[in-house]
């Protein structure tokens, strides 16, 4: 983890044009002229919400891992009435739920109401050394009481519903588990932008956490191969270390995944020796070994 940072700045985000904002804890880049990168690059999980702006409303992809403000940095993009939702409900997508609570909408799932509690130890696991710049942290930032605060998700939605931008600015919701169970993609059609939370992105992918099903993770990458096919999209757009990779990734990440279910790729272990790592181009899988075995 040590030599996270010393990989900055990635090279994809080069031809992204920088948006100055107040709140120094984000980077924030243009993606398109109506949707905005806010990037938290000074922690290792290199966490990304996404900000799509339409002609009525504006929709917040996640609210990151909770250490800087993401509300203001929303408020100096739109001045729009907001909605908020959630790739899932890991804490590092759900850090500043809290602050929009009249705006959230989410899953009517097991798994995100127990994560709409306080969570503390997940928190305070981000907090470990070597993991973040804390020269980087906001003033105001306690990192010893740094925990995700209790919120409440104000409407349900469901596979296949619309979001409505305005001007026929529609978002879909594309139920996607695998990661987690209440995991969701969203297809923006107007751009052909395929937002995939932690299904997929560069870097290892983790699969190892109780809640994670193989079986449901490839059949979501069918699912999003189907959509990325059927709607001509142009960027698959994760919630993780780079905005904007290739579709055909998407495609090879399938591809290897089945392939390693299969036990037609070599395992190496991680460096705590608990997981299996299974790496290809650009990116790898660590997936827990009983997994496996099912």
């Amino acid at each position: 983890m040590s030599s996270w940072f010393d990989k900055l700045p990635r090279t994809q985000y080069s031809s992204l044009q920088r948006i100055t904002t107040s709140q120094s804890w984000f980077q924030v880049y243009a993606l398109r002229p109506s949707v905005f990168v806010i990037y938290e690059p000074y922690h290792c999980e290199e966490v990304i919400s996404y900000l799509i702006v339409g002609s009525e409303k504006s929709l917040l992809i996640d609210t990151g891992m909770g250490i800087g403000n993401i509300e203001i940095v929303i408020n100096e993009l739109s001045s729009l009435p907001l909605i908020v939702i959630n790739t899932h409900t890991h804490h590092d997508h759900i850090g500043d739920n809290w602050r929009f609570e009249q705006s959230l909408i989410g899953l009517q799932c097991e798994f995100s109401k127990k994560n709409d509690a306080d969570l503390i130890n997940e928190a305070q696991n981000e907090m470990e050394n070597d993991m973040f710049r804390e020269e980087y942290f906001p003033k105001d930032f306690d990192q010893k009481s740094y925990r995700i605060k209790q919120f409440q998700i104000t409407k349900y939605i469901s596979d296949g519903d619309t979001i409505d931008l305005g001007n026929e600015r529609k978002i879909i919701v594309i139920f996607t588990p695998g990661h987690t169970p209440d995991s969701i993609s969203l297809l923006d059609i107007q751009e052909r932008l395929l937002f995939v939370g932690d299904q997929f992105y560069l870097g290892p992918i983790f699969l190892y956490r109780p809640e994670t099903n193989l079986k449901d993770y490839i059949e979501s990458l069918e699912k999003l191969v189907c959509v990325m096919k059927n709607h001509k999209i142009d960027l698959i757009v994760p919630s993780h270390n780079t905005p904007n990779v290739d579709p055909h990734f998407v495609v090879m990440a399938l591809d290897a995944i089945r392939k390693v279910v299969a036990g037609n790729v070599i395992a190496k272990k991680t460096d705590d020796d608990l997981y299996n790592k299974y790496d290809f181009d650009d990116f790898s899988f660590v997936i827990d070994s009983k997994f496996l075995n099912k």
